[in-house]
């Protein structure tokens, strides 16, 4: 925990407009990037990043000082993904919307480079993974949390988060070599 991030919430506690943005410029970036990986929409990742940030804002005089703020705001995106993907199973999906959808086949493919092929592929089989190794991975691998902060934020032992990474690990690698991606090591 930092001293800056001590004196950025009590600033915001003080109702402070510029250590308020500052928190929201901080951490945003962070949240949206976990917010989108989780539930594979941006619009709702956006929309999920403002929840975080209302519940955060609201909750901030509990926050225990002697802790880190990050895994404590990743704790709050990740509740609200749990719930907003809760929420979205619960809801039927018009079938007339579906037949809509049709894939453009390989000429769409052809347009996009390399890094969107894999981005989008990535992001179809993180989709697919359980719940729990889609946020272990998320927040390990693009978030740069430490398995600590992970446990911290998720209420699990470090052992879980560590079998729930090399689980997500393998489950997409053989997800992506399904799609055709060619993974090195």
């Amino acid at each position: 925990m930092t001293d800056d991030d001590r004196d950025l919430v009590r600033g915001c506690l003080d109702g402070d407009a510029v250590s308020l943005r500052t928190l929201v410029d901080r951490y945003q970036g962070l949240l949206f990037g976990l917010c989108y990986r989780m539930v594979g929409h941006r619009q709702d990742a956006e929309d999920l990043v403002q929840d975080v940030f209302l519940r955060a804002f609201r909750s901030l005089h509990r926050w225990d000082a002697s802790r880190p703020l990050k895994p404590w705001l990743a704790k709050i995106a990740v509740n609200c993904c749990r719930t907003a993907l809760t929420n979205r199973s619960r809801k039927p999906v018009p079938t007339e919307f579906l037949d809509q959808l049709s894939d453009d086949g390989p000429q769409s493919r052809n347009k996009r480079g390399p890094a969107e092929d894999f981005a989008e592929d990535l992001q179809l089989a993180l989709e697919t993974l359980r719940e729990e190794y889609r946020t272990c991975f998320v927040m390990y691998h693009q978030q740069e949390l430490s398995l600590a902060e992970i446990s911290e934020a998720l209420g699990c032992p470090e052992g879980t988060i560590k079998t729930w990474l090399y689980r997500a690990r393998r489950e997409l690698a053989e997800l992506l070599q399904q799609r055709g991606v060619q993974l090195t090591r």
